[in-house]
């Protein structure tokens, strides 16, 4: 199992790790939920929740054509759902490819706590990055 760290901007101000090579072959993304991360009710704010899920699922992308998960896939569309408040503690996203072809994915994710608690679902679209625009 390899860990993504501090790769991008977001990483670095969130605080999240990106988990690639499990036996699984999903993705996974966790953060250790702190005050920094809570809404003004004390939980888990939905905009970082969102962060966690879409981190997964791109990364889950990613793994179909890039064993260390450092291809970029960009979001088309992300739909999700908020099912319980996330407290402090570790939580974890895991992306799961759900079809697609070669550049296009549909990837769905889930967010739970430490404790086992579905925190949220996602679904989406999601597109490779052309080579020709990374350079």
């Amino acid at each position: 199992m390899e860990e993504i760290r501090d790769e991008t901007g977001t990483q670095r101000l969130v605080g999240y790790v990106v988990e690639v090579g499990h036996a699984d072959g999903f993705a996974r993304c966790w953060l250790d939920v702190d005050e920094r991360h809570l809404n003004r009710h004390n939980v888990l704010h939905g905009g970082i929740a969102t962060i966690l899920l879409d981190n997964a699922s791109g990364t889950a992308g990613s793994l179909t054509v890039d064993a260390a998960g450092l291809t970029p896939f960009l979001t088309i569309s992300m739909t999700t759902q908020y099912l319980a408040s996330g407290k402090r503690g570790r939580v974890t996203a895991i992306g799961k490819v759900t079809g697609g072809g070669r550049s296009t994915k549909f990837i769905s994710a889930e967010l739970r706590h430490e404790d086992g608690t579905l925190i949220a679902t996602s679904s989406g679209v999601y597109k490779r990055v052309p080579q020709e625009k990374l350079k």
